[in-house]
């Protein structure tokens, strides 16, 4: 009878020993997830945290580039940014900016743009030679034939509504274009080592314009695709791209850069309007930068003297493609 209790007894205790056991690990599993949610919390609130402080970095940088712009061309003498320059970093306690500037001249006038030029930059930006002629041939056709109407010669002039492009925008209704081909993308390209990496492809945002003043293209600023749209052949493009690397290109280079097509069709600044596109990446508290980066812009006018701001911001880009 003894024996039969002390076998009850130990069976009970390894019973509650095994209910224990699976307590613990139940709590021990519990307690691990919860540790885990709230590291993932953290570090999600934390990159939150950087990416705000980053985009008001940038947003600074933007700003300041800006200001800085008037006060060279009002006080040419005493510039803080070097004439003709395409970019310029600010070094500030929190972190770097990288200031990219994008003239208007950097792209073509889409409403006055020619059919060869469109062409060339559709096939520039990987269309084959057929989807290329055929967006040409759709740009032309929804900017309308003719662009401005006016009267005898010398008398006034307007444009019929829908007879040009007011916003680049207006583009997605053109046949065949697609957010890929209108903004960019990026493609996978090898290197010499075997390795892959991504490499940004510009759309059409970036190489045409309502704002640019004609034909010509700013030889400091203009992409490549650009390049090849105004009739250059890639060895003159990758010249021009390796030349403007080392500082910036000045008119009297101009002659040597472009033969054939491209003859007369590069010019060095010339335009009011331009884009301020800001880079920033924070610095860490062992002094290293982040690897978080936030891209901001703005698309800035320059006012002749006389009205109520020297500075007028066309539009402002919460986000935008950090190169």
């Amino acid at each position: 009878m003894r024996g039969h209790r002390s076998t009850g007894r130990a069976a009970r205790r390894g019973s509650a020993l095994l209910t224990v056991l699976w307590l613990s690990a139940a709590l021990a599993t519990i307690g691990f997830s919860l540790a885990t949610t709230i590291r993932g919390e953290t570090e999600r609130t934390s990159t939150a945290l950087d990416g705000l402080r980053s985009y008001y970095l940038a947003a600074a940088g933007v700003d300041r580039a800006a200001v800085e712009i008037l006060w060279g061309v009002q006080n040419p003498s005493a510039r803080r940014i070097p004439e003709h320059a395409p970019s310029v970093s600010y070094h500030f306690a929190s972190g770097e900016v990288f200031v990219e500037f994008i003239p208007e001249t950097a792209k073509l006038n889409v409403n006055i743009a020619g059919l060869e030029d469109l062409i060339r930059l559709g096939i520039a930006l990987g269309l084959d030679g057929e989807r290329a002629d055929a967006l040409a041939q759709a740009i032309v056709q929804t900017r309308g034939a003719g662009g401005a109407h006016g009267g005898s010669a010398g008398g006034p002039s307007f444009q019929l509504r829908g007879a040009s492009l007011q916003d680049i925008e207006e583009l997605f209704a053109v046949p065949g274009v697609t957010p890929e081909l209108f903004y960019g993308t990026y493609t996978p390209l090898q290197d010499e080592g075997g390795r892959t990496r991504l490499v940004r492809r510009p759309g059409l945002a970036d190489c045409l314009s309502v704002y640019a003043l004609d034909a010509k293209v700013d030889v400091n600023t203009a992409p490549a695709a650009v390049l090849a749209a105004v009739g250059m052949d890639p060895s003159a493009i990758a010249a021009v791209l390796g030349r403007r690397k080392l500082s910036p290109i000045l008119p009297r280079e101009l002659g040597d850069l472009a033969a054939g097509p491209a003859q007369g069709r590069l010019r060095v600044g010339g335009n009011s309007i331009v884009t301020v596109r800001a880079t920033a990446r924070l610095r860490l508290d062992d002094g290293r930068l982040s690897s978080l980066r936030r891209t901001v812009a703005a698309l800035v006018k320059y006012m002749p003297a006389g009205y109520d701001a020297p500075i007028h911001i066309l539009r402002w880009y919460d986000t935008a493609w950090g190169d």
